[in-house]
C-alpha cells in the first residue's frame, strides 16, 4: 500500500496502480492516471456523509483549478471565508458544504453547465493576473475567446 501524501490529505492509500523506481536524487513513485486519480477521490470525499474537513475542502478547490477567490465568487461568499474552512479554524455552514457538493460533482461527472462557468472563473482569474481578453466577431456579434 502507498500512503498517497501528495494529495494533501492525510487518509489516501492506494492498493495499486503505482510503481516504486530509483533516480539519481533517491527514491520515486510513478502514478497512474493521476487526474482520473484525483476525480475518484474528489466524488468519493463529496459523496461521504461525514462533514468536509478543510484539507479536504482544499482539496476540491484545487481539482477543479479554482482560486480561493473563485470559489468564493462561485458559492457567493467572501474570500476569508474559505481561507478559514480550509485552514479548519472555522466550520463550512451545511449550505455552503451541500453547494460545493454539488458544484464538485457536476464538474466530476462533466455537467457542462457546471463546467462552463467554472472555466469562466478561471478566465477571469486570468484577466485579474493581467492577461488579456481577446474577443471575435461571430455571426455578427462579438464573443470573448478563450
Amino acid at each position: 500500500m502507498h500512503h498517497y501524501l501528495t494529495s494533501g490529505l492525510d487518509n489516501i492509500w492506494l492498493a495499486n496502480g503505482y510503481r516504486y523506481g530509483e533516480s539519481p536524487y533517491g527514491p520515486t513513485v510513478a502514478i497512474a492516471d493521476i487526474p482520473g486519480l484525483s476525480k475518484a477521490i474528489a466524488t468519493a470525499l463529496v459523496t461521504k456523509p461525514s462533514a468536509l474537513s478543510g484539507a479536504e475542502i482544499r482539496f476540491l478547490r484545487k481539482h477543479m483549478e479554482l482560486s480561493q477567490d473563485s470559489l468564493a465568487s462561485l458559492i457567493g461568499i467572501g474570500v476569508q471565508s474559505i481561507a478559514l474552512w480550509e485552514k479548519s479554524r472555522s466550520a463550512m455552514p451545511r449550505p455552503s458544504e451541500k453547494l460545493l457538493r454539488l458544484i464538485v460533482l457536476g464538474f466530476c461527472n462533466g455537467h457542462t453547465t457546471i463546467r462552463r462557468a467554472i472555466e469562466e472563473i478561471n478566465i477571469d482569474d486570468a484577466v485579474k493576473q493581467g492577461d488579456r481578453l481577446m474577443f471575435r466577431e461571430h455571426g455578427n456579434r462579438w464573443e470573448r475567446m478563450g
